[in-house]
C-alpha cells in the first residue's frame, strides 16, 4: 500500500484515534477488524466513520505502515504514538501481547465488557464468537487465586477460555479451563 493511499487516523484526546475517512474506516475494518466503528460495533456492509481504534491498535498499525497518525495536523511516529500512550498502564506489555497474537492471525478486540484485557478472535465480530479472553501479567506481578477464579468463573460463563498472557523476554499463554471430576 503506497503511503499517499495508508488510511490517515487523528489522535484525539490522548487516548483514541479516530479514523474520519470512509474509504480509509472500510479498509482498515474489512482487512482485520480494526477499531471499532461508533454506533455500529458489528457493521454488515460498510463501515460509516467515524473509526475508533485503541492506542494499542493504533501502535500496531502504525509500525507497519499501515496508518498514518496526526495530532495537531503533524504525522507521529510509531514511538510518537507509543510515548502518547506512556500514560496507561502496562502499555508495552499490552501492546507486545498484542502484536503477538495479531501475529498469529488472531482478531484482537478491547476486553472492557468482559472485564480484561482483550476479546480474542479466530475470524473477527459478527463471524464468530471470541473463544479467549486475555489477560496481560509481567513476571513478579502478585497474581491471586481470587483474581484467577473471577476471571476463569466469568470466561466460563460466557463460554470462553481464560488465557493469562505473560510477557518476559517472549510472550507466553497460560490457558486456564474449569473442569469437573
Amino acid at each position: 500500500m503506497g503511503l499517499k493511499n495508508t488510511p490517515i487516523g487523528e489522535l484525539l484526546g490522548g487516548f483514541k484515534v479516530v479514523v474520519w475517512n470512509r474509504d480509509h474506516a472500510n479498509q482498515l475494518y474489512s482487512t482485520g477488524f480494526y477499531g471499532r466503528p461508533i454506533g455500529d460495533p458489528r457493521p454488515r456492509k460498510g463501515v460509516d466513520p467515524p473509526l475508533v481504534l485503541d492506542l494499542i491498535e493504533a501502535y500496531y498499525l502504525a509500525q507497519r505502515r499501515a496508518l498514518r497518525v496526526l495530532q495537531g495536523g503533524r504525522e507521529l511516529t510509531a514511538p510518537e504514538v507509543a510515548e502518547a500512550a506512556r500514560g496507561f498502564q502496562g502499555f508495552q506489555e499490552k501492546s507486545r501481547v498484542y502484536k503477538e497474537l495479531r501475529d498469529k492471525g488472531y482478531v484482537v478486540t478491547p476486553g472492557l465488557k468482559y472485564g480484561c484485557d482483550f476479546a480474542v478472535y479466530e475470524h473477527g465480530p459478527g463471524i464468530d464468537h471470541a473463544p479467549y479472553l486475555v489477560d496481560v501479567a509481567k513476571p513478579g506481578t502478585p497474581l491471586t487465586a481470587t483474581q484467577i477464579l473471577r476471571t476463569g468463573r466469568l470466561a466460563t460463563t460466557v463460554r470462553k477460555a481464560f488465557v493469562l498472557a505473560v510477557v518476559d523476554q517472549g510472550v507466553d499463554f497460560v490457558e486456564f479451563n474449569w473442569w469437573r471430576p
